[in-house]
C-alpha cells in the first residue's frame, strides 16, 4: 500500500515536470508551459508586474475591456497573482486512435483530489520565467509534502488528505507554506507545530502554526463580512520626540447594528468585548467563535454577576463585566486600572506604551453606559504628550472602510484623538494557563470626545501556547 503510494506521487512529480504542464493566469488569456518556455499573450522575460495587464476585474469583464497596465497597476491593491496548474491533454499533429484494455480482476482503489495550493514571493520586476521556475520548484515539494503527510497518517487503508497552509512568520521568515492532515483539529497536532517551531527557530510562547493562523491573502474576501485590522489604512501623527504604539495581531471590528442586533445606545461594551475576542480567536489562542450577545449574559449569569433575568436584555455591561467574560469564556486574565479625573490618564502613557510594546492586546476604556476601544496610542517620553487611536463600537453604518476612515480623517488629531476626562483603564494581560494569547482591539468610527468616568481595560496573552 505505502509503495503503491508512493509510486502515484512520483507519477504526479513526473507530471508536474513534464511538458503537458499548463499555468493558466486567471481571469486572463495568458497561458505558460513553464516545462517547455512557452508563454501566450506574454514574453519570459518581461517583469512580474505586466501580468496585472491582462488581468480583468469583475467590472472589465461586464463591459468587455481589456484594462491597461496603467490602470491595473492603479486598481490592484495587492500584487497577488493567481494562477491554476493544469494538464494539457492532446497535442499537436496527428493522433492514433485511442485503444481500451480491460482485465478483470479485484483491487482496492483510492481516490482523493490533492487540494495542491503553492504561494511564492517574487519581486515585481523578477522575470516572469524566474517566477515561474520558483513555482514549479514548490509545487514538487509540496507533492513530497503531500506523500510525507498520507504515509504518517494513514491508518489501515483509511487515507487522510493533505492539507497545505500559508503562515506568514516572522522576518526573515516570511511566507511559508506547510502540509496538515485536513480533519484534524489543532489540540491534536501539538506534535507537529512544535517541530515546525524547532524547524523556523520561532519562540514557544505563542501560536504560530494553527489553523487560525493562516494567511489571508489581500485579495481574498471573508466569508463572514467584518472589516480587519480598519486601522492599517490611517495616518500616525507627528509628536515632538514622539513613539506609536499599537496592538499586534488581527481583529475584526464590531460595531453597533451588526448580525441584525439593534443594540443602539446600549451594546457598545458588547460589540468592544466581540472585537477583543475576534482577537484572540484569530490568533489562535482560543477556537470558539466570538460570543454572541446572548452568549454574553449567559456567562454573566453563570458567573453570579446577574440574575437569570438578564439574558434576553437590553442592559449594558461595563469594564468589569468585559473582566469577567474574557475569563470565564477564554481563560483571559485582565486587570483594572481606575483614573480618578481626565488629566490623570495622561501620565498612563509609559504605562499603556509598555503594555502594546509587551502585551500588544487591545485597551477597552468603560464609563457609564460608553464603552470604546484603545487600539494604540501616540506617546512622547519627553513632553508627556499623548495621543490615542480609538475603536469606536457606536458606528452604525455599512462595513465601508471608505466611510469609516473619512470619519476618522475628520477629527483634528490626524486619526489619533484626544481621550478627555477619562477615569478607569482596563488591561487584558498575556499571562494565560495557556499557550499564548494576545488581547486586542479596536479602530475609529465616528468623532466623538467623552467627559465621563471611564475604565480602561487590558487583557494578557496566555503563555506557553505554541
Amino acid at each position: 500500500m505505502q509503495k503503491t503510494i508512493s509510486r502515484t506521487f512520483e507519477a504526479l512529480r513526473l507530471q508536474v515536470k513534464s511538458e503537458s504542464c499548463v499555468l493558466a493566469v486567471c481571469n486572463s488569456p495568458v497561458l505558460i508551459w513553464p516545462n517547455k518556455s512557452v508563454f501566450e499573450e506574454i514574453t519570459p522575460d518581461a517583469p512580474c508586474e505586466d501580468i496585472f495587464q491582462f488581468i480583468q476585474t469583475d467590472d472589465q469583464e461586464t463591459s468587455g475591456k481589456r484594462s491597461t497596465k496603467k490602470k491595473n497597476k492603479k486598481g490592484v491593491s495587492a500584487s497577488v497573482i493567481n494562477l491554476s496548474l493544469m494538464m494539457e491533454a492532446t497535442k499537436p499533429g496527428p493522433v492514433s486512435a485511442p485503444i481500451l484494455t480491460r482485465t478483470a480482476h479485484k483491487s482496492h482503489l483510492l481516490c482523493a483530489t490533492l487540494p495542491m495550493d503553492c504561494a511564492i514571493w517574487s519581486s515585481c520586476s523578477d522575470t516572469i520565467k524566474d517566477g515561474c521556475e520558483q513555482l514549479m520548484k514548490a509545487l514538487t515539494r509540496q507533492l513530497f509534502e503531500m506523500e510525507k503527510v498520507i504515509l504518517q497518517c494513514m491508518k489501515g487503508t483509511t487515507l487522510l488528505v493533505p492539507e497545505p497552509l500559508h503562515f506568514l512568520l516572522p522576518e526573515p521568515n516570511g511566507l511559508v507554506t506547510v502540509v496538515l492532515p485536513s480533519g484534524v483539529p489543532d489540540k491534536e497536532l501539538e506534535a507537529q507545530r512544535r517541530e515546525l517551531h524547532g524547524q523556523f527557530e520561532l519562540p514557544d510562547n505563542r501560536p504560530f502554526f494553527r489553523r487560525a493562523n493562516t494567511y489571508h491573502f489581500p485579495n481574498e474576501p471573508y466569508k463572514d463580512g467584518y472589516l480587519r485590522n480598519p486601522h492599517t489604512v490611517l495616518t500616525h501623527p507627528t509628536l515632538d520626540n514622539g513613539k506609536v504604539y499599537l496592538v499586534q495581531g488581527i481583529y475584526s471590528y464590531h460595531h453597533y447594528m451588526q448580525d441584525h442586533m439593534d443594540d443602539n445606545g446600549w451594546g457598545c461594551a458588547y460589540r468592544s468585548l466581540q472585537t477583543i475576542c475576534s482577537w484572540f480567536q484569530q490568533q489562535g489562542y482560543v477556537e470558539r467563535g466570538v460570543p454572541s450577545h446572548k452568549e454574553i449574559q449567559q456567562a454573566l449569569v453563570e458567573v453570579g454577576d446577574k440574575q437569570a433575568s438578564f439574558v434576553g436584555s437590553r442592559q449594558w455591561i461595563g469594564s468589569i463585566e468585559v473582566q469577567a467574560v474574557l475569563n470565564h469564556l477564554l481563560g483571559v486574565t485582565s486587570k483594572i486600572m481606575f483614573v480618578s479625573q481626565g488629566s490623570e490618564l495622561a501620565s498612563k502613557g509609559r504605562e499603556l506604551a509598555n503594555h502594546f510594546m509587551t502585551e500588544g492586546t487591545p485597551v477597552m476604556i468603560g464609563g457609564g453606559v460608553l464603552a470604546h476601544t484603545i487600539l494604540g496610542i501616540a506617546w512622547s517620553e519627553t513632553t508627556g504628550e499623548i495621543r490615542y487611536l480609538i475603536l469606536d463600537p457606536h458606528y452604525t453604518g455599512a462595513e465601508d472602510l471608505p466611510v469609516i476612515t473619512e470619519k476618522v480623517a475628520a477629527t483634528e488629531s490626524h486619526h489619533f484623538r484626544y481621550i478627555c476626562e477619562l477615569n478607569n483603564i482596563s488591561y487584558a494581560s498575556r499571562d494565560l494557563n495557556v499557550n499564548v494569547d494576545f488581547h486586542r482591539a479596536g479602530v475609529a468610527g465616528k468623532d466623538q470626545t467623552f467627559g465621563i468616568k471611564l475604565h480602561i481595560t487590558t487583557s494578557v496573552c496566555p503563555r506557553g501556547r505554541e
